[in-house]
Formats: structure tokens, sequence, C-alpha cells
């Protein structure tokens, strides 16, 4: 019993002195932790000043209310229109919810966003002269000839403008949050609006053109019937379709109005400097312990 103590007692003596050798051995190497330290923070800071500002700019918005009266009772229709031998497609509602998928599709980029936007403002900008109000290209376009060293493919461009979006859904209010963020805060605000109108008028459009397509469908079953009832209810229908094409183009915001516009922010959202700066200086100094710490025990054996 008495052996066993004394080899616990000796295995607790070592451990207290590998401590105090791992703390002496920090102590003597201070000056190389410290150099450590001091070179990451630099290179952090350095690292952090390169960095251009982002500023992001946000809308939020709220679902217009797709089931209109008209569209109600075009359905009631449809169901008499059915009876008549007439198939009418039924009116199809969740714009907003196809709407949300839409916004970050490659299609709704190179259909919507792509031919409205200055490609350089997305593939090419270094940074943001706020006195001038201008932004400062890099080498890969000329500002003064116009042209790309290489003009960048569609789909690397949708990437790009991925990265820059953001958009969330709160699932009980449903309410709709868009943001972009880009070096300059005035373009970051116009690409907001864009996706908003955009959205807006590609969905107006499509049903714009699925109920014109409708009324002619109609308008030809009409002249190929001889039967009053069919025709009455043709003639319901045909009216209620003039409704939706009026609802149509009078709302100015199709899928989605606005909560809260985007507007140009005044304070960058990234990058946190003070964040890089204390990350580089932590790095720096659990480095330097790291090397000590190896070279001592290298130096044991």
């Amino acid at each position: 019993m008495n052996n066993n103590s004394n080899l616990n007692n000796n295995d607790e003596l070592g451990d207290e002195i590998d401590i105090k050798a791992l703390f002496k051995s920090l102590l003597i190497n201070k000056h190389l932790i410290a150099a450590s330290t001091a070179f990451f923070a630099i290179i952090a800071l350095i690292y952090s000043l390169t960095l251009s500002n982002i500023y992001q700019s946000t809308a939020l918005l709220s679902p217009v209310d797709e089931q209109s009266s008209s569209s109600q009772s075009l359905n009631n229709i449809g169901g008499l229109a059915s009876l008549a031998g007439i198939s009418i497609p039924s009116t199809s509602g969740g714009n907003s919810t196809k709407a949300i998928t839409k916004i970050t599709t490659l299609s709704f980029f190179e259909e919507n966003i792509l031919p409205n936007i200055f490609l350089p403002d997305l593939m090419a900008v270094r940074a943001w002269d706020e006195e001038s109000n201008s932004v400062i290209y890099d080498s890969s376009y000329s500002v003064q000839d116009g042209k790309w060293n290489e003009i960048p493919h569609p789909q690397t461009s949708y990437k790009a403008f991925i990265s820059k979006l953001q958009v969330s859904q709160d699932y009980e209010t449903k309410f709709l949050t868009i943001s972009i963020k880009h070096e300059s805060p005035y373009i970051a605000k116009e690409w907001a609006e864009l996706v908003v109108n955009e959205i807006n008028d590609s969905f107006r459009a499509k049903d714009k053109r699925e109920a014109e397509s409708a009324m002619k469908f109609l308008n030809s079953q009409m002249a190929l019937t001889n039967y009053t009832e069919i025709k009455q209810v043709v003639a319901q229908i045909l009216k209620q379709k003039m409704q939706q094409l009026t609802l149509i183009e009078a709302n100015e915001f199709y899928v989605f109005s606005y909560l809260d516009q985007p507007a140009v922010a005044r304070k960058k959202i990234e990058p946190s400097r003070a964040s890089i700066c204390i990350l580089g200086t932590l790095l720096g100094f659990m480095l330097g312990v790291l090397f000590v710490l190896v070279r001592g025990y290298f130096k044991e054996d």
C-alpha cells in the first residue's frame, strides 16, 4: 500500500513539475509569442483595411390579395362551363409563393435582372467612392474602352448576384424581406427596387397572357355553338376575364406591395474590422503558444 501511495504522489509531483515547466517555457519564450501575436494582428489589420465597405438595402413586402371576388366568381362559373362541355383552365392562386421561388432562379435573373443592370457593377466592382458617388472597377473591365477582358458567363453572373441577394419570409405574417448587399448603397437600393418591380411585372405579364388566351378560346367557343345556355355561360366567363384583365392593368403592385421601401444605407453592414483584428490577434497568440510547446516537446526528446 505504501508503495502505491508513493507512486501516486510521484505522479502528482511529476504532473505539477510538468505544468510548472510548461509555464516556465512559455514565460521564457514570451517575446516569441508576443512577436507572433503582433505579426498576425498587423496582418489582420492590413487585411481588414483592404476590404471594401458593404452596404445593404432592404424591402419589406406584403403579398397582394390574390383571391379577388372576380377570381372566385370565375371558379364558380367554371363549374357551369364544365357542365356545358367547355373546358376552362382554373385560375391559379398562390402567385406570391411562386414568386418567392422565382426570384432566386437563373431564368428570372437572365430574363429580368441581367438586361436591366450594368454588368460591371456586379462582376467588376472593387470599391465605391463616397465623395463622387462612383464605382471603382477592377482590371477585368476597362472603363475607358467599355470592354471586358473576358465577358462573364450569365451563370457566373447569376451566382454573383445570388450571393448579394437575401430573400426571407415570416411564416406567421407572410411578410417578405428582400435585401441586396453591394459596395455602393445607391446600387443596393436600385437593385432591391428592381427585383420587386420585375417580379411584379413578370407575373402580371404571365397572367395577362393567360387571360387573353382564355378570352380568345372563349370567343371561338361562342362562335361554334348555337345553344343559348352555353352562350350565356361563355358570356359570363368572358365578363369575368375582362374584369380580371382590368385588375391586372390597374394594380401597380401585382404580387407584392411595399410595407417599407428600400433606402440608401448610411452605415455599412460589412466588414466588421474590429472582429477581424481580434480574431487575427487571438490566432497569432495561439499559434505562438503552439509553436513554443511543440518546439519544447521535440527538444526534450
